[in-house]
């Protein structure tokens, strides 16, 4: 629907085009800033003129870019397109995002790319909380520039070796990190987990002598390394709430489904990815195992984030 919303749009401003008498050798929109409507259409305005660039929602992703490459695009006028115009007026966000675009100001001149590169390179935006050393991954940021882009003007082409388009930021919805106090063991699996609402945090294939029933003498816990198949860390954000009923199934429940999973890097002895346990006696025969990851990062694909210096898994209570 965005997309045929677009394609109105720009049919609708190229009926307003003339031959005007403003002629417009080069063009400049260095420090303009990147906006968006909300049909899609990425812009940057600059007084009386505007570039515009019409391409697939797809064409954004938010993922940081395969070692630090950008993703390229061919400019071809009709999946991907770059407009520039120039008016005869003060243009305004309403001049290009409205279905219907205002009377004025009237575009006096365009150019319109027929050849050349797109490239987008993405990285992911981060906010680190200083008191605990975690990150949290907060937006992308989407870095568009051309290379060898055709414009056919009204008097011929005209071709720039570098166009640098600007930085197109998008948001991200913040991961759920709070769980409940209380981790639970499957009987049969082992797996250590925690959950609230839509997402999860799993220990999968935990050594099991780290939470061996028996006090650990204060400052002394049992440590442990994150691992690719022992001690591997996963977290998931689903589709829909959890129940405690999900966990432990065989097979695995289908529902709900996942929206997302995250696993945890491993870890360097002494340095990161480590497991630690605190084991404290919870009453007659039972004990209260506090499980707390230090140092921890998360990754899904290109991406990572650190769950800070401490972060506690729950606390797993086991009798003897």
């Amino acid at each position: 629907m965005k997309k045929i919303v677009s394609l109105v749009l720009f049919a609708l401003i190229l009926t307003g085009c003339d031959d005007g008498d403003l002629k417009v050798d080069t063009i400049n929109f260095d420090k303009a800033a990147v906006e968006s409507c909300t049909n899609g259409i990425i812009y940057k305005l600059n007084e009386n003129e505007s570039i515009l660039l019409d391409i697939p929602e797809s064409a954004i992703i938010d993922e940081p870019s395969d070692s630090g490459k950008p993703a390229l695009y061919q400019i071809d006028n009709s999946a991907f397109r770059v407009i520039y115009r120039a008016y005869n007026g003060t243009v305004s966000k309403n001049t290009i995002c409205d279905i219907i675009p205002p009377a004025a100001p009237t575009v006096t001149e365009q150019w319109t790319a027929t050849g050349g590169i797109m490239e987008i390179l993405t990285t992911a935006i981060k906010t680190v909380n200083a008191t605990d050393n975690s990150s949290r991954i907060t937006g992308y940021n989407h870095n568009i520039s051309f290379k060898n882009i055709t414009f056919l003007k009204p008097t011929g082409p005209q071709v720039y070796a570098e166009f640098p388009f600007g930085d197109y930021k998008t948001t991200f919805e913040p991961l759920p990190f709070t769980f409940n106090e209380k981790a639970e063991q499957c009987s049969v699996s082992k797996q250590v987990y925690n959950w609230k609402n839509n997402a999860s945090i799993v220990l999968d294939g935990i050594d099991p002598t780290l939470l061996t029933n028996e006090a650990t003498p204060p400052g002394s816990p049992r440590t442990g390394i994150i691992g690719s198949s022992s001690n591997k860390l996963v977290y998931t954000v689903y589709n829909d709430f959890l129940s405690d009923e999900y966990f432990c199934q065989t097979p695995a429940s289908s529902t709900p489904t996942v929206r997302e999973t995250w696993n945890g890097v491993k870890g360097v002895a002494g340095v990161s990815g480590t497991i630690e346990v605190k084991t404290e006696s919870f009453g007659p025969d039972t004990f209260k195992h506090t499980i707390t990851l230090k140092n921890a990062t998360l990754q899904k694909g290109n991406n990572t984030f650190r769950l800070g210096d401490n972060f506690v898994v729950g606390e797993l209570i086991l009798a003897k």
